[in-house]
Formats: structure tokens, C-alpha cells, sequence
């Protein structure tokens, strides 16, 4: 592969007898990825020896398996702590996050794909009452079939209702349900680097799982082999395998990015190093719009 990135030359200090390596360089803005593969791994090598890594929790039918038995022992303190419903908060620096955890989760799904050769795990977002649910389009994009255990730990059939590759974003619909507490969107205008945020999802298939960052940098552009995403939040909250999909929330719970992929110190690695992407907001109420509109015609 060609290393795209331009590095400075190293000097070695003339007055140090110890030899040091040089700096590792920033995340290029070009990194090139693949969606092959019934691990979702994104695998090409970037430059500094980094690669990138979709967030979705996948392999052959043990590892969707071993997902499984880590979500059925998460789920039943999952339904006990997201049994009720909080009302609008707002949180300022040190204060406890928990407000605002207790009033996203009850809003984060679990994705589950059951394929002929292959299980796959991800997460996802209530849009609405009646079970329409967002996720990315590589949570759903191997095919099988498709189900979505809701926060309170009840399992329902699902169905997908249109996908955007270009975006990596998917409207599925549960079905037989009502009642659901759909999310709040943020607008982009009101994230600045530097934001308390926290992320939302199952990562290796701990559901119900919430972690707390800040929004790292914004503007990040990831290749996807085929189409680029750009316009990336970047955040240090972690997040890994099985967070596709899930929600990354500001301090009054509101959302302003779907997780969607993290950069791992190699090709050989799948753990967050506190490099990771989410969609922002603004991105996906225009492509829900179209999923929408697409899905009604």
C-alpha cells in the first residue's frame, strides 16, 4: 500500500545518547478501509502502523455466539437500570453523568444478525414509538436475519427498512411494539472540541454499556474503500466492537453523532486507543430524512 503521509524528517538530538524514535504522525485524512469479510475489520494499514476498525461485534457463528452470552448476562441489569423514563436534564462540568445516563439509555438498542455463516452484533437508536431504528449500514449489510433486544432486555423480530452505504447508516423496524422513547438530535453548530461526551451502545456484546470523553477533534474523513466519510467527530470516549450504531450524546443527552468506526495501533489489534469516529448529527437528520422518503414511495 501507499503511505500517503508526508512526514517531517527525524533529528536526532546531538546531545542525547539515547536514540529516539520519532513521533508518531496524526491519523491521515485518507484513510483507506475495506467491508469484506465476515469480521467487518476494516483492515489496510495506514500510515504510523494505525488501521481502522468498524465497530461491529462479527465472525463466524462462535464469535456471534460468544457476543450473545455476553449480552444475555448484561441484559437483566440492563432492564433494571433503564426502567424508567428521566426527563430533560442538562449537566455542567463536574457534575455526575449518571442524569444523562439514565435518560439515553432507555433509547439504545441492540442490533442482532443472524446470517447462514455468520452472527453479527451492533447497536442502534429509537427514532421513533413504533420501533424505527437507526444504525450503520454495515451492522445490517451481510444479510440474514434480523432482530433487536430493546433496553429493557425484550428481543423482537425486525426487518430493514432502507440503507445509505455512502453514509453508513440503516433504518430498521422492529415490530409488535409501541411505547418506545425515541432520541433527541443535537445540532453541529453546538459541538466544540473539547465537549464532555459519552457513548452509548454494546461493545463485544456488554449491552447497555455507557463510557464518558470528550469530543477530540471534528471534521475527520475515513475512506471506506469505495465511498469517504467525512466530516467525522473524532472522540477519545471508548468505544469498540459492538458500539456500531450506537449513540454519542452531549451532557444534556442529546444526540450529535452515531459511532461508527476506531482507529486500533494495528492491523492486528481490535481494542479503542482513544481514537474513535462518530457521524454527526447534522449528517444523519438529512439521511434519515431520505431513508425516510425512500422507504415511503
Amino acid at each position: 500500500m501507499t503511505d500517503l503521509l508526508t512526514r517531517p524528517p527525524f533529528v536526532e538530538d546531538p546531545t542525547s545518547t539515547a536514540t529516539t524514535p520519532p513521533p508518531l504522525p496524526p491519523l491521515p485524512p485518507n484513510v483507506v478501509s475495506h467491508r469484506g469479510g465476515g469480521d467487518r475489520r476494516w483492515p489496510r494499514r495506514v500510515a504510523g502502523g494505525a488501521a481502522v476498525l468498524a465497530l461491529i461485534a462479527a465472525g463466524g457463528t462462535a464469535g456471534g455466539l460468544a457476543a450473545e452470552r455476553y449480552a444475555d448476562r448484561a441484559s437483566a441489569a440492563t432492564a433494571a437500570a433503564t426502567g424508567t423514563t428521566a426527563t430533560a436534564i442538562a449537566v455542567t462540568e463536574g457534575d455526575s453523568l449518571a442524569p444523562v445516563a439514565a435518560k439515553v439509555s432507555p433509547s439504545i438498542v441492540t442490533v442482532l444478525i443472524d446470517g447462514a455463516n455468520e452472527s453479527a452484533l451492533g447497536s442502534g437508536v429509537v427514532l421513533s414509538a413504533d420501533g424505527l431504528i437507526l444504525t450503520n449500514n454495515h451492522v445490517i449489510s451481510s444479510g440474514g436475519t434480523v432482530s433487536v433486544r430493546l433496553a429493557d432486555g425484550r428481543t423482537l423480530p425486525a426487518s430493514v427498512v432502507a440503507a445509505d452505504s455512502t453514509h453508513d447508516l440503516a433504518l430498521v423496524r422492529a415490530t409488535g411494539v409501541s411505547g418506545l422513547t425515541p432520541v433527541t438530535f443535537g445540532t453541529d453548530a453546538s459541538v466544540a472540541v473539547g465537549d464532555t461526551v459519552l457513548a452509548f451502545g454494546a461493545p463485544l456484546g456488554l449491552e447497555g454499556t455507557v463510557t464518558s470523553g470528550i469530543v477530540s477533534a471534528l471534521n475527520r474523513e475515513v475512506g471506506t474503500g469505495t465511498e469517504q466519510l467525512t466530516g467525522l467527530l473524532q472522540t477519545d470516549a471508548p468505544i469498540n466492537e459492538g458500539n456500531s450504531g450506537g449513540a454519542l450524546v452531549d451532557t444534556s443527552g442529546n444526540v450529535i453523532g452515531i459511532n461508527v468506526a476506531i482507529a486500533t495501533a494495528d492491523d492486528q489489534s481490535t481494542g479503542n486507543v482513544g481514537v474513535g469516529f462518530a457521524i454527526p448529527a447534522g449528517t444523519v437528520a438529512t439521511v434519515v430524512r431520505q431513508l425516510e422518503a425512500q422507504s415511503a414511495t
